[in-house]
C-alpha cells in the first residue's frame, strides 16, 4: 500500500534532436555559424499575436508587397522575334555543320526570312563590338555585335561606308545578293557595286568573291543589259579577260563556224577591223529578226555539252534562291554556257549544233563575197546559200526576203555608215562666208535696160521631168520593195525595215540620195510618205 501511495518526482525528457545531437556529434565536424541577419535586409516573417483562437500563441500574417516590372528593351525584344522565326519554321542554324549541303540549305533559309524580318530596322548604338565568323548571320552574333552591325548598316545606305570587321561586311554583301533594302534587282546591283568599290580599299580580300558573284548576279536574275557591256561601262574589262574582248562575239562565232573568216586573204589584208565590226552588225540584225518572232537566236546555234556540270549561284555565300528561274539558256563566252531547266542550274563549255555552223559560215563567208565587191578587191568570193538547212532561212522566206538579201542589204548598210564623210561646218565662219557674198553680190548689180512691152504668147505650162527608168537601174531590190510598200499601204515601212534588218532611217536616205542624182528631189518626205508629184513615177519603178 505504502508503494501504491508512493508519489514519483517528474524528470526532464529530452528533445528527440538533442538526443540526435548528442549522438552524431562526436562524429560530425562542426559547422560554421553563419553570422546573423540584420532585420534591415528584409529576411523576417511578421509575427501578429492574439490573432490565434489559443492564447498565447502568434500567427503568421503574410503583407502585400509590390512587384517591380523589370525596364522593357524594345530592340532586345525585337532581336528575340527574330531569332524566333528559325523555330516558327521548323528550322535551326546549324552552325558546326555549314560544310554539309544540306545544313547549309537550312541556314540559308534562315538567314533569307530574318534578313526580310530586319530589312527596314535602323540602329544608333554607341558601341562597337568586333565579329569574326566563317559564314556569318544574324543567328550566331550576339545582342551587343547585332547593334554594331545595324548601327553601321544604317550609316551605309546613307552613304557613310566606314570600315568595320570584315564579316559585317560579308553579312550586308550577302543581303545585297538577296536583294534585301533594295528596290529592284538592278538597284540591288549598283549598290553592290558601290560598297565594293570603296570597301576593297579596306579589305582587298573581298576582290575574289564579290567580282565572282557581279557575274553570277547577272545570270541569276537574268538583267536586260549584257554582262559584257557592263564590265565595259565600269572599267572591269582586266577582270574578265575571257568576256571583255570587244570581238568576243566574233571570236565565239569564228570557232565554230564552217567558214573561218579569220584565215581568208581578205581579213589580213589590213581589214580586220572593219571585217570584225560587220559581222557583229549583221548579227545583231539577225537577233533582232530572230526577237520579233519569239526566237532565241543564240539558242538556235549552240547548244551545251550532253554532260552539264551543276552549277549554283553565288557559290560561298549565304544565298538562298529565292526567285523562281525560268527555263532558259545563257552564252557568256566561248568557254561559258549557263542552262536552267526547271529552277535547276548547270553549266559547260559552249559547242554548236550542225545547222547552226553552218549559218555563221555562210553569213561571214557572204558577208566577206559584198565586202569585197564594195572596196573593189582584186578578187571575187561567192557563198552557196543551199547548203544552210538552218530554220532562219525559212523565217526570212515568210518574212518576205532571203538570207542572201538579208546579207547583202545589211552589209551594205553598215559599209554606207561606216565609210560616210561627216561634213563640220563652223556657223561663225559660215555667216562671214553670208556677209561677205552679199558684199559680192551688190557689186555685181547691173541695172536692167527698160525694154519694150512685147505681147504675150500663151504658152502650155511645163510639166515636171519624170524620173528617168536609169533610178530603177541603181536601186537596189530592198529599196524598190520598201517604195511597193509605201505606195500601197499595205505595211508599215518600219516594219519592213526591220524585217529587212536595215535602219529605216538608212533605209529611206538611200532611195532619196539616189533620186536626187536623177530628178533632183527627193521621193519620199519627213514622214516617209511619198510627194504627190512622184505618185505616177513611182508606180512604173515599182511595176
Amino acid at each position: 500500500m505504502d508503494q501504491a501511495n508512493k508519489k514519483y518526482e517528474s524528470v526532464k525528457i529530452p528533445r528527440p534532436q538533442q538526443m540526435q545531437e548528442g549522438r552524431v556529434a562526436k562524429s560530425l565536424p562542426q559547422s560554421k555559424t553563419n553570422p546573423p541577419v540584420s532585420l534591415s535586409e528584409g529576411l523576417y516573417y511578421e509575427i501578429e499575436y492574439d490573432a490565434c483562437p489559443i492564447p498565447g500563441v502568434g500567427k503568421f500574417i503574410a503583407k502585400p508587397q509590390k512587384i517591380m516590372e523589370p525596364e522593357r528593351d524594345a530592340i532586345r525584344e525585337l532581336f528575340d522575334e527574330m531569332r524566333g522565326l528559325a523555330r516558327a519554321h521548323r528550322m535551326s542554324y546549324d552552325y558546326a555543320r555549314f560544310f554539309d549541303r544540306r545544313a547549309q540549305h537550312g541556314n540559308e533559309i534562315v538567314f533569307y526570312k530574318q534578313a526580310v524580318f530586319m530589312k527596314d530596322f535602323t540602329d544608333n548604338y554607341q558601341g562597337n563590338v568586333p565579329f569574326s565568323q566563317y559564314f556569318p548571320s544574324y543567328q550566331i552574333m550576339g545582342h551587343e555585335q547585332l547593334r554594331t552591325y545595324f548601327t553601321w548598316r544604317t550609316d551605309v545606305r546613307k552613304g557613310k561606308i566606314a570600315e568595320t570587321s570584315l564579316s559585317y561586311a560579308f553579312l550586308y554583301i550577302y543581303e545585297l545578293l538577296s536583294n534585301i533594302g533594295v528596290k529592284d534587282p538592278q538597284d540591288g546591283l549598283e549598290q553592290l557595286l558601290i560598297f565594293w568599290k570603296v570597301f576593297r580599299v579596306y579589305h582587298a580580300s573581298i576582290d575574289k568573291y564579290v567580282l565572282r558573284w557581279l557575274k553570277d548576279y547577272h545570270i541569276y536574275y537574268d538583267l536586260p543589259q549584257p554582262f559584257r557591256e557592263f564590265i565595259e561601262l565600269h572599267d572591269l574589262t582586266e577582270y574578265y579577260p575571257e568576256i571583255a574582248d570587244t570581238d568576243d562575239d566574233f571570236r565565239l562565232f569564228c570557232a565554230i563556224s564552217k567558214y573561218d573568216i579569220r584565215k581568208s586573204a581578205f581579213f589580213s589584208d589590213n581589214k580586220a577591223k572593219l571585217v570584225t565590226d560587220c559581222f557583229c552588225f549583221v548579227i545583231d540584225r539577225l537577233r533582232q529578226v530572230c526577237a520579233d518572232r519569239g526566237i532565241s537566236f543564240d539558242n538556235s546555234i549552240f547548244q551545251p555539252a550532253k554532260k552539264m556540270t551543276a552549277w549554283v549561284p553565288f557559290k560561298s555565300a549565304l544565298f538562298y534562291q529565292w526567285v523562281p528561274q525560268a527555263d532558259r539558256q545563257l552564252v557568256l563566252s566561248e568557254k561559258e554556257i549557263y542552262m536552267c531547266c526547271e529552277n535547276k542550274w548547270t553549266f559547260s563549255t559552249t559547242i554548236a549544233a550542225e545547222d547552226g555552223r553552218q549559218l555563221i559560215g555562210y553569213v561571214m563567208k557572204q558577208m566577206e563575197a559584198v565586202l569585197r565587191k564594195l572596196t573593189n578587191y582584186k578578187h571575187k568570193l561567192s557563198a552557196n546559200v543551199s547548203a544552210v538547212t538552218h530554220p532562219l532561212v525559212g523565217t526570212l522566206l515568210e518574212a518576205g526576203s532571203s538570207l542572201e538579201a538579208f546579207v547583202n542589204t545589211a552589209v551594205q548598210a553598215f559599209y554606207r555608215e561606216a565609210t560616210k564623210t561627216v561634213v563640220r561646218v563652223d556657223p561663225g565662219a559660215l555667216s562671214a562666208i553670208r556677209r561677205e557674198a552679199l558684199v559680192t553680190q551688190e557689186k555685181l548689180i547691173v541695172p536692167e535696160p527698160e525694154v519694150q512691152h512685147m505681147p504675150q504668147v500663151e504658152t502650155e505650162p511645163i510639166p515636171r521631168s519624170e524620173a528617168p527608168m536609169g533610178l530603177k537601174d541603181i536601186l537596189t531590190e530592198v529599196e524598190i520593195q520598201a517604195l511597193a510598200v509605201v505606195f500601197h499601204g499595205e505595211m508599215d515601212l518600219k516594219q519592213f525595215a526591220d524585217v529587212q534588218g536595215i535602219m529605216l532611217e538608212v533605209l529611206v536616205d538611200g532611195i532619196n540620195e539616189k533620186s536626187v542624182d536623177y530628178i533632183g528631189d527627193n521621193l519620199l518626205d519627213v514622214d516617209f510618205l511619198l510627194y504627190e508629184d512622184y505618185k505616177e513615177q513611182v508606180k512604173e519603178l515599182i511595176q
